[in-house]
């Protein structure tokens, strides 16, 4: 093979080097960042692209899909001085590779900084119960915060999640027993209540039981005086009405001692003594 062969092999080889190095095949879900002689040339779409060999180069190859940024947990104090640890993700989207790789260093440590720096300066605002239960709005907060200073460097921020907002270890025991402790004040405070409303109500059982008692005493008085009242009509002496009913509460009484199960005396009438006085009397006499 002759000098002038291996001449035109190596122009060939050259020519082809050349074809290669000035094509450009971007795939799907990305751009690319052309500079031209390390300076900011152009941006390749999807697809085939030409650039000028040897002068042109593909510095940088930004994706074109959604991102995910994990935001680590941290520590972040409440408006009422309580500790709590709270984590993010964040999504988000390049729509302008240029001012990405241009325009900050890393823009996913600097999102990663910028949500946790708003993300304790909006809790920091907050009590402790409004942290817990305002996600939605610690949301909006935070997108709101984050998004102007994002769009600067091309990038999109499509949404914000936090992921947990929980007290510290301190503070979770803390809670814990102060939840204790609040049962247990309503538990006693209901035994408390219960009782007092048995106490009320036996009261007032006692009360009614006592009104009754009066009022039967009052209903048996008027028996006994309209009773009195007949049998003075009907005998007309002073003592005799009050002898009788006596007499006749003497034999009720007895009658129903002596029905009693547990019955275990004998009853003697009130004036033995003088009912034998009265018949020895009546012997002498004889």
């Amino acid at each position: 093979m002759g000098s002038f062969s291996i001449v035109m092999l190596v122009l060939i080889a050259l020519v082809v080097f050349t074809v290669f190095k000035g094509v450009r095949i971007v795939p799907q879900g990305y751009k690319w960042i052309v500079q031209r002689l390390g300076k900011y040339s152009q941006t390749l779409e999807p697809g085939l692209n030409i650039i000028i060999p040897y002068v042109d180069n593909v510095a940088y190859k930004v994706t074109t899909k959604d991102i995910v940024l994990d935001i680590p947990s941290q520590e972040v104090i409440t408006r009422d001085n309580v500790v709590i640890i709270a984590n993010a993700v964040a999504y988000i989207n390049i729509v302008r590779p240029d001012k990405a790789v241009y325009g900050i260093e890393d823009y996913e440590y600097g999102i990663r900084n910028l949500v946790q720096t708003s993300l304790r300066s909006i809790i920091g605002e907050m009590d402790l119960d409004n942290a817990l239960s305002s996600r939605d709005q610690i949301k909006a907060l935070l997108k709101q915060a984050i998004s102007e200073d994002i769009s600067d460097w091309g990038i999109t921020l499509k949404t914000v999640e936090i992921q947990d907002i929980n007290p510290s270890a301190t503070m979770q025991m803390a809670m814990e027993e102060q939840a204790a402790a609040e049962r247990q004040r309503r538990a006693t405070v209901t035994r408390a209540d219960g009782q007092k409303q048995a106490a009320i109500l036996e009261a007032d059982g006692r009360l009614e039981a006592s009104r009754r008692d009066a009022e039967a005493q009052v209903v048996l008085a008027k028996g006994s005086e309209e009773a009195i009242r007949l049998i003075t009509n009907v005998v007309g002496e002073e003592e005799m009405p009050i002898v009788y009913l006596l007499g006749e509460q003497y034999i009720k009484a007895m009658r129903e001692l002596s029905e009693s199960d547990n019955a275990k005396m004998v009853v003697l009438p009130a004036d033995i003594l003088g009912t034998v006085k009265g018949l020895v009397g009546d012997k002498l006499k004889i």
